[in-house]
This record gives C-alpha cells, structure tokens and sequence, in this order.
C-alpha cells in the first residue's frame, strides 16, 4: 500500500463491513414489521449462534414469551409451530449480527498483525466495534422490556436510540472505507459550496430516519393517512395530548407523524439543492452519477414515503426505511468526493501522506 493510492482490500473489507449493517436494517426491520421483536426473551451474545436444538429448547423459549404482555394480550392462542415461525427471523436476525461481529474483529486483527493499519486507525476501528457492541445492546434491552406490565411493543425510547446508534456506525464505517481506498483528496474544482450543503443534508437525513423510527414504534403509520395536511389539518389537535409535555415529541402519534413529514421534506428540498449543484459542476462522470443517484434515491425515497402513508401498507414501509439507508451512503459517498475541495488542507493532506 501507499499513501496515495490508498489500500483496497482493507477499504472493500470495510465496504463489506457496511453492506453487512444495512443487511442488519434488511433482518431487523423485517423482524420489527411482522412483530417479532419480543419473540426470543434470552440473549447469549457469544454462545448464542445455534437455535434450540430439542423440542424442549423451543418450549423453552415459548414460556418465556407466554410471560410478556404482547403474548397474553395479541397471541393468547399461539402454538408451539406458530412461535417457531415468529422466532426465526429474530434467531437469523442475532446471528447475522454475530457474524459481523466476527468479520468485523478477526480481519481487524490480522490487519492489525500485518501492520496494513496504524495505531491510529486501530483505536479508531475498535472504537466504532464498541459503538456497534452498544448499538446491540440497546436493541436485548429494547427486547428484554416485553416482560414490563402492558408493554405491547418496543418503546421508541428504545428503538429510536437502537437505529439512530446503528445508521452512526454505518456512517463511520463507509466514510472510513472511502478514506482508506482514497487518502489523499481530489480536488473538484468549483464545489467548495457543495460542503456545507451536503454536511447538512447527512445530518437532516440522519434527524429524518430518527423521526421515522418514532413513527415506527409508535405505530403512528396507522393515524392521519392523508396528504399533505393530516385529516384536513396542517397540525394534529392533539398534538400536545401527553404529560409531560415533552413526550409528545417521541410518543404522541399524531406529533411524531408531524414532526417526520416536516423534516422529510425539509431533507428531501436541502438533498435535491445539493444534488442539482453536484451535477452543474464540471467533473467526472463517476462523481456525476453519485449525485445522479442521490436525487434519485431521496426523490424514490419521498415517494415511497407518501405512498405508505397513504396506504398504510407495512411492505412500502419496509421498503421506505431500506431505501432511506441507501439515500444516506449516495450523499455520505458525495460528501466524501468533495471532501478535498479546499486546496490549502489538499495540500496539507498529500505533504503529510508523502
């Protein structure tokens, strides 16, 4: 490897690193839509990989969900062959975890005994791998509170939290892909403006997807199926129904729903602004085709949310949350093509990588 050409396999090991976690929002939502996040009430982290490999193992893990709310209240006639189905897609959800864990820390280790990684980028890497131990974490407590009196489902406190730490590792992991496959920046004349704009649209579509998990766990998908206005009103009337006050802002349906239409299209209007200076700049077709699919996928990625607002469908949903995960890696991708627009810190970059 070289400073300036970067090093490839440690960079696509990183990529591989970041598709694995968008797999993560593949299984996880997949198991949020049909509501079997409180499925399996036992969490083995390391020794957990095999499912129940007797009748009594599954009857097992039957009990345990017979004590949650949800079972009693939603499921009081489910059988053995019924829960198995429910807790399959949450076993294969853990173990898919699992096993980024594992291609996340080997590889680091040998990159690490190979010398192909500093000291500093090391501390970084194992930084971002207790993040994602955290992130994990959050989503056994997040599970573990099905056994809390009348708790129907995952609370936002909990889930929101959960995506939001999720969609930051997936951040740092392709930023530092991109980084590694290509140290020093290229500058790309005449985008300096592009900077700030695409900094901001990266930090309102992180704000977006948070608002969309309220909804999520909140269920206010279901309320308002209207658009624009939301049953004829711009606001909810109830929009400030709970006490305390604050939690309307994470719990209150109606608010939640507001708060994720307003920043949607504030996101969706900020994407399109930066996508459209991208493609007006002189560049490479490569660098051109990034912003082409990032007004693409934020125009798709609007629609689709319309679209499950009016329909109520949980499939468009599903696909809406997926495709809000692609619209943050094309802008996280053009922001890092801008990164070296300044050429002062360009210069600064190529003396220190010689």
């Amino acid at each position: 490897m070289t400073p300036k050409t970067g090093d490839h396999l440690v960079g696509n090991w990183l990529l591989v690193i970041a598709a694995m976690i968008f797999g993560m929002v593949v299984g996880g939502g997949h198991v949020r839509t049909i509501g079997a996040g409180f499925a399996v009430q036992i969490w083995k982290p390391v020794f957990g990989f095999l499912p129940p490999a007797s009748d009594a193992g599954w009857k097992y893990l039957f009990a345990l969900y017979q004590k949650t709310s949800q079972f009693q209240a939603l499921h009081p006639a489910m059988t053995l062959t019924q829960f198995k189905a429910m807790a399959w897609p949450n076993i294969l959800d853990r173990d898919w975890g699992r096993l980024m864990g594992i291609a996340f820390i080997v590889p680091l280790a040998v990159f690490r005994w190979q010398r192909r990684i500093s000291d500093r980028m090391t501390i970084w890497l194992l930084f971002i791998f207790l993040a994602g131990a955290a992130e994990a974490t959050i989503g056994w407590y997040m599970v573990r509170s099905a056994m809390s009196p009348g708790n129907l489902s995952p609370s936002p406190l909990w889930l929101a939290p959960h995506f939001v730490l999720a969609m930051m590792v997936f951040c740092a992991v392709l930023w530092t892909a991109l980084s590694v496959r290509n140290p020093v920046p290229v500058l790309v004349e005449g985008s300096a403006h592009l900077r700030p704009w695409l900094t901001a649209a990266i930090v309102l579509i992180i704000a977006t997807m948070l608002t969309g998990s309220l909804v999520a766990a909140t269920g206010a998908n279901r309320v308002y199926n209207t658009f624009p206005l939301m049953n004829g009103h711009v606001m909810p009337k109830n929009a400030w129904a709970l006490h305390p006050v604050w939690l309307n802002l994470l719990a209150n349906q109606g608010t939640v729903q507001f708060e994720h239409r307003v920043l949607a299209t504030i996101t969706t209007v900020v994407v399109l602004i930066a996508a459209v200076q991208g493609l007006r700049i002189p560049t490479s077709t490569r660098v051109r085709d990034l912003f082409l699919l990032l007004a693409m996928s934020v125009s798709l990625q609007y629609i689709l949310g319309m679209t499950a607002l009016i329909s109520g469908m949980n499939s468009i949903g599903y696909s809406h949350e997926l495709n809000a995960v692609l619209v943050l890696a094309a802008c996280i991708a053009c922001r890092h093509t801008v990164r070296g627009t300044n050429p002062i810190i360009r210069y600064l970059v190529t003396k220190a990588a010689e």
